[in-house]
């Protein structure tokens, strides 16, 4: 079958596709036919050694897959039936033909959800659920503000934050990126291209970063979400009002910022580090209600996950470059 596999670390953008023999399910396990791979930070990370789990090569990468159960292994009480539309958190494997999965990381989709949806939905919206129910609390009528808006997680942030009834000023680089934001529902939109220069490659201005958002907020941030990184988490530290708290999602920016300890202080404010993939091999039955919640949801329309952009498996290099420079905006799938 066909896939994409990483031989030698190195720049994601060369990552290319090869042949590799197919995958027989064992015991507990099911074979799918894969129809979308959803693309993730992570997934280009991994192939450059830049993520801090190391799997031995050659591996596949790709962790969120939505397919068709083609066959079932031994020992698979309970298994779907073959033909059964499913997606699957696998942590590797997923940018190919077909994948095997342990039942036990299968879930069914619902009708009201598109494949390609559904392989992009689990790791952006678990995120922002645990996130926001279980890091931190977001209640009804706060501002809650996200960086990075029209990315992945940037996007679910403002679907699950409005869903708590939160309100959202989002952040992004352009006026392209806020409209998909506002369409998600952000109710104030902040261009940090505009902030103190015209040029999108130019860091951001914290100063003018921090005086937007208090202003946008009419006086400061109850929650501020932050998968980017760099001069943009301090600004928005400072933009939190009285018991504000900062999430701490990823460094997508490449920087890691170093805090003041004493904005942490001022004003009884909070950081909380949110790191959703290891809380669910941790806890996996605790995380497998929360996903089903969040399909649940999706299904009666109270999430609205965002129909992702489709590309070939061929071209996951290219996309993983684009991921990487954070020219692609919102969720993309490779279909084999």
């Amino acid at each position: 079958m066909r896939a994409a596999v990483c031989s030698q670390l190195g720049p994601a953008q060369d990552l290319t596709v090869g042949e590799i023999p197919d995958p027989t399910p064992g015991p507990g396990q099911v074979r799918l036919e894969v129809r979308s791979a959803g693309v993730n930070y992570v997934d280009a990370l991994f192939v450059e050694g830049r993520y801090q789990i190391k799997p031995p090569l050659p591996f596949v990468p790709g962790s969120e897959v939505a397919g068709v159960v083609v066959e079932v292994g031994p020992d698979t009480d309970g298994a779907p039936e073959p033909g059964t539309r499913v997606l699957a958190s696998i942590g590797l494997g997923g940018f190919a033909e077909q994948v095997v999965a342990p039942i036990d990381a299968i879930v069914a989709i619902p009708d009201g959800l598109s494949d390609n949806q559904a392989a992009t939905l689990v790791q952006s919206y678990a995120t922002m659920r645990f996130a926001f129910t279980r890091r931190t609390t977001v209640r009804a009528g706060e501002w809650v503000a996200v960086l990075g808006a029209s990315g992945g997680i940037g996007m679910a942030a403002i679907d699950v934050a409005r869903d708590l009834g939160a309100r959202v000023v989002a952040v992004a680089s352009s006026e392209q990126r806020l409209d998909r934001a506002v369409a998600q529902g952000a109710e104030a939109t902040i261009n940090t291209a505009t902030l103190g220069s015209a040029d999108p490659s130019t860091p951001v201005d914290g100063v003018a970063l921090k005086n937007a958002l208090r202003e946008a907020t009419v006086g400061g941030v109850d929650v501020a979400v932050d998968p980017v990184g760099g001069p943009a988490t301090e600004a928005a530290l400072r933009a939190l009002d009285a018991f504000g708290r900062l999430v701490i999602i990823g460094f997508a920016a490449g920087d890691i910022p170093v805090i003041p300890a004493n904005q942490v202080l001022l004003r009884n404010r909070t950081i909380v580090g949110v790191d959703w993939g290891a809380w669910a091999m941790a806890n996996p039955a605790e995380n497998l209600a929360l996903v089903h919640d969040i399909l649940s949801d999706a299904a009666a329309g109270r999430l609205h996950p965002q129909e992702p952009t489709e590309y070939r498996l061929d071209h996951v290099g290219a996309v993983l470059g684009d991921l990487l420079n954070r020219s692609l905006a919102g969720k993309a799938v490779l279909v084999p």
